[in-house]
């Protein structure tokens, strides 16, 4: 049961990079729905390892408390970016509603995307190292 919700978790967060990467190659690309995507996926990525460690999460689009649960359960997650981590937080709420204005640029999503990438081969990897089969 456990299995399934990670990997429900996995497949929302692949899906949210799917669609960065395809939005990515179009001219006038929208950097705001580019970068809220990043964020979910690595806010989804972060939720389906805690899951896996049976750690519950409240419902949050905090990036920094949801990476620091991932660090006191697993110090790997040390070695990802907790200030680029963090800085996607706002991108989570804020970006989607008119009031907010979040400028970004197509370099910065470039990071976000490289970065979400980067969370998910962490996850993939400490998921298989503990044990989760099926993954990849």
């Amino acid at each position: 049961m456990k299995e399934d919700i990670v990997l429900r978790w996995i497949v929302k967060a692949d899906n949210d990079l799917k669609a960065v990467k395809y939005m990515m190659a179009m001219e006038d690309a929208p950097l705001d729905v580019l970068s809220f995507h990043c964020q979910q996926a690595v806010e989804k990525y972060l939720k389906a390892y805690l899951t896996w460690a049976g750690v519950r999460v409240t419902k949050t689009h905090d990036l920094s408390s949801i990476h620091n649960l991932c660090i006191e359960n697993d110090t790997e997650f040390e070695n990802l970016n907790g200030d680029k981590i963090s800085q996607l937080t706002i991108y989570a709420v804020e970006i989607r509603y008119p009031e907010e204005y979040i400028e970004t640029n197509p370099e910065e999503v470039k990071q976000f995307y490289g970065l979400a990438k980067e969370v998910r081969e962490l996850v993939i990897k400490r998921l298989s190292e503990k044990g989760m089969k099926d993954i990849k």
